[in-house]
């Protein structure tokens, strides 16, 4: 389900207790570049704005505080017990809680933000994943870390987000062939299809036809069906593709300025 404010999934949506919400880039106070609901204060972008966008999102959601970790790409996972200040936001690609009344905020612009949930424990998880995170495990971090709170792998349900589609993320060989030295299976995510209108073609041919296309969502669906979790769902939005509704890094530099604002995917236990 979509509104003007944020997509929702339906196995979350389904959760008694649990509030959740993959944001869109509308219904909030930021200008120009980053209008309007702008979640990162690494931006540009003002940060009392940023302040005020995270506050209306917390607010449509009826909790008392959204935490975000400062992302790095990689796969630490941090408990989240009570909110932390800005000078003190810890390093980390994803969050875990059993916290009633704590949003988990997960900032993207084609990365992948993943949202978890095993309402039986009231335990809840979110997760940035872009290539790299979701190469190295983060994913499966994050389901671990939920095992540690309380949560079972049999119960919880996952949402893969809003982020860059298959047709819109073209890749070379080597960004291939770092994917096949792990595991030749991987071939399986990186298809031939047309390329999106933002796709642009390159001199650099990998393939005839085209260059290779990852499949970030399926990837990452194939990794949470192997931890033996309960549920994936992969919502349809493709971020670069979709030029009303979401911010794209990807799309910003094909046009020639890579800034651009950050959307926020949220998850929390009601009080």
């Amino acid at each position: 389900m979509m509104d003007t404010m944020r997509v929702t999934a339906h196995n979350l949506a389904a959760l008694s207790g649990i509030a959740h919400g993959f944001c869109t880039r509308h219904g909030g106070v930021s200008t120009g570049r980053y209008a309007s609901l702008n979640t990162a204060y690494s931006t540009e972008d003002k940060a009392e704005n940023v302040a005020e966008n995270r506050r209306r999102i917390a607010e449509a959601l009826g909790m008392t505080a959204l935490v975000a970790a400062s992302q790095v790409h990689g796969v630490r996972v941090v408990e989240v017990t009570t909110p932390w200040p800005r000078e003190h936001t810890p390093e980390a690609d994803a969050m875990v809680t059993r916290t009633p009344g704590l949003l988990l905020g997960i900032q993207t612009a084609d990365c992948a933000p993943i949202l978890f949930a095993d309402a039986e424990a009231g335990v809840v998880g979110a997760a940035h994943a872009g290539w790299r995170g979701a190469l190295d495990g983060v994913a499966e971090e994050t389901v671990a870390a939920m095992e540690k709170l309380g949560a079972q792998r049999a119960r919880i349900v996952a949402a893969v987000g809003p982020c860059i589609g298959a047709e819109s993320y073209e890749v070379g060989a080597e960004f291939r062939a770092g994917f096949m030295n792990k595991n030749a299976g991987y071939a399986a995510f990186f298809l031939t299809p047309p390329p999106s209108s933002y796709a642009k073609a390159s001199e650099d041919r990998a393939v005839e036809g085209g260059k290779y296309h990852f499949d970030l969502k399926g990837f990452i669906a194939a990794q949470l069906e192997a931890c033996g979790i309960a549920q994936v769902e992969i919502l349809p939005q493709d971020t670069l593709a979709d030029t009303v509704d979401f911010f794209s890094h990807r799309r910003a530099t094909l046009e020639g300025d890579a800034r651009t604002g950050r959307q926020m995917s949220v998850i929390g236990i009601r009080s």
